[in-house]
């Protein structure tokens, strides 16, 4: 573990506690196990507590896979630390494996010396053979002697600790999750107080599961506290965090209030059309909460529907927005080029999961880019801004509407699902430091000769945001080609040029509207790595480890990929090479070598999962040895 090595000093029950600074843990059980549960509720007490925490939930893409397979395992990994982490971490310091699936599946993400607790009473023998295990592994010496294993009979002990409060057996089973939670509790000095209010409140109309889960979580802690196995338990102080009032937050929780929060800045009504897809759906879960704060949430019969109906909305004079995942993104983009060529604002929320197709439902990937920037008929370039953490959403999705009313135009907003079901804290902001957004509609006629003129351009080349039924503004929208200016439909060849420059002209002038290239580290250098999207934390924390190290070598992280910052072409020349870490086969190092004439280099994966940082820093170190 990431220990400081500082002295252990005795718990009252004469077992010693460590300090450490970073802790890495992951529940791992079957999908009915409650895995997601147990860690979300340890990170709401982690992030009470004042540590800084980044989680990693993995859970099968099916409804409810096979009891005790290999494919219906699920999982969740949590890093909780006293200093500043941006990744949910590598290596796993304490693995919970609640059946053998999950043993097996898991084992080889624990560290050397890690601890390893299992439910033993789970390795019996038809869950052995689900799991195509010959032998129960636990038997085997050898292979766990690299671990501190505790095999603990939780389902036994889950079960007299819940007798007599009239549950069946299936019933008493299900409180397993919490009683291991109970026993990582005690593993960490964790004040259960949330988890406890939690419940309570969570089966007020059912009390006596919620009487079950607290005596099962009791059981557990109890457990750690007088067995012999456990000879020492850990503490990780509170991190060093900017004053405020902070919360626990994922990246589709973050998107849902920062949509509310444009609403209140701008004073408009916020219409958001979707259609239920992993891993975006919780969007729309979340919106339909905030009625009060002008949200208007439609659930529409598919994905073509809903993204015409984000181009009515628009039409209409409201903000309009919808969100999905790359199977969905494909099926919207005709109606995606309707909000282009009529000039509408709007925004389009992409999760990114893997694919092609169904792909990999439950997943991560970052492959839409390409998609993002190519993925209509004609010439349609949209302004696209992705988002680096899950409290990043908050403030990413503010920008991408400040880009779409000022311009007039759809923008699409990117997102993955690592950052949308991931969760960090997030610091309530104060109302006086959120930037407005400001919407100007027409009140009158804008020709000089008194008639309106729906395309007449402002200094960004953005047309007037007329709302029907405004007297003497009555104006043509629709699909076909139009004239400038008068937005009548016009064919000619000149004409159809002309407006394609146009549009174009005002996508690449958001660069002027956006800020510069940040970078991190030297000016210039050996080595820049560019990175974008849910990569942020493993690059970050790579190349500080790196710069720590004495390489020169620097970080720039892009939050707008489309334009790309009026500077990133000088930074980029200032560095003898570019690495670009994606989770593509390497789509933005195809669009930066085509743009700025640079010989990227790519680390490329697509395996489902976020980078390790130990990937992103060996890739490093070998590109500065060449």
């Amino acid at each position: 573990m990431s220990s400081s090595d500082v002295a252990a000093p005795h718990s009252s029950n004469g077992k010693d506690v460590e300090q450490l600074e970073t802790v890495v843990i992951r529940f791992c059980g079957d999908s009915g196990d409650g895995m997601q549960l147990a860690g979300t509720q340890f990170t709401n007490v982690s992030a009470t507590f004042g540590n800084d925490v980044s989680t990693l939930p993995d859970f099968p893409a099916e409804i409810r896979a096979p009891a005790g397979s290999l494919s219906g395992v699920s999982g969740f990994q949590i890093s909780f630390s006293s200093r500043d982490i941006y990744t949910p971490g590598d290596e796993v310091d304490t693995l919970v494996a609640m059946n053998p699936a999950a043993l097996k599946t898991n084992l080889a993400d624990l560290k050397r010396g890690g601890t390893l607790i299992v439910n033993e009473d789970a390795f019996d023998k038809g869950n052995l053979g689900k799991a195509n295990y010959d032998h129960n592994p636990l038997d085997d010496n050898d292979a766990l002697a690299g671990y501190r294993v505790h095999k603990v009979p939780m389902t036994r002990l889950t079960r007299d600790a819940v007798e007599g409060l009239g549950l069946s057996q299936r019933e008493a089973d299900r409180c397993r999750n919490f009683f291991a939670l109970g026993l990582v509790y005690w593993l960490y000095e964790r004040d259960a107080k949330p988890t406890e209010e939690w419940v309570n409140q969570k089966f007020a109309r059912n009390p006596s599961v919620a009487e079950a889960n607290l005596r099962a979580m009791r059981a557990g802690s109890n457990y750690g506290f007088s067995t012999e196995t456990f000879t020492v338990h850990y503490h990780v102080a509170p991190a060093q965090l900017k004053p405020g009032r902070y919360r626990k937050i994922t990246g589709n929780e973050a998107l849902a209030f920062g949509l509310a929060t444009v609403a209140k800045l701008s004073g408009k009504g916020l219409f958001f059309a979707g259609y239920p897809i992993t891993p975006a759906s919780d969007i729309l879960h979340e919106l339909s909460k905030l009625k009060n704060f002008g949200v208007r949430t439609f659930q529409a019969e598919d994905e073509i529907a809903a993204m015409a109906a984000c181009d009515g909305a628009a039409f209409a004079g409201e903000l309009a927005v919808t969100a999905s995942s790359g199977p969905g993104i494909c099926l919207k983009g005709e109606a995606m080029g309707l909000g282009m060529i009529t000039e509408l604002p709007m925004v389009i929320i992409n999760v990114q999961r893997g694919g092609p197709s169904t792909g990999l439902p439950t997943k991560t990937e970052q492959s839409d880019l390409m998609l993002s920037m190519f993925g209509r008929n004609g010439e349609s370039p949209l302004p696209i801004v992705a988002a680096s953490s899950p409290a990043d959403c908050f403030d990413a999705i503010q920008e991408a509407f400040r880009i779409a009313v000022t311009f007039m135009t759809p923008v699409i907003f990117l997102s993955d699902g690592y950052i949308g079901n991931g969760a960090e804290p997030w610091q309530l902001p104060e109302i006086s430091d959120l930037k407005p957004i400001t919407v100007r509609h027409p009140e009158g006629p804008n020709g000089e000769n008194g008639e309106f003129l729906p395309y007449l351009r402002d200094e960004n080349l953005a047309r007037p945001w007329a709302v029907p039924g405004t007297p003497k503004l009555e104006h043509r929208v629709g699909g076909l080609e139009k004239a400038d200016v008068t937005g009548n439909v016009e064919y000619s060849p000149t004409n159809h040029q002309h407006m394609t420059d146009v549009r174009a002209r005002k996508v690449a002038k958001v660069a002027e509207f956006i800020p510069e290239q940040e970078l991190e580290g030297p000016d210039s250098g050996r080595l820049l790595v560019l990175s974008w999207g849910g990569t942020y934390g493993s690059v970050r924390t790579a190349v500080r480890r790196a710069i720590d190290a004495g390489h020169s070598v620097a970080h720039a992280h892009l939050r707008h990929l489309s334009p790309f910052p009026r500077n990133l072409g000088d930074i980029i020349s200032r560095f003898d090479k570019v690495l670009i870490p994606e989770l593509n086969t390497g789509q933005l190092r195809f669009v930066i070598r085509a743009t700025f004439l640079a010989d990227a280099v790519g680390l490329n994966k697509v395996q489902g999962k976020p980078f390790l940082i130990s990937e992103i820093y060996h890739k490093i170190e070998s590109l500065l040895e060449d």
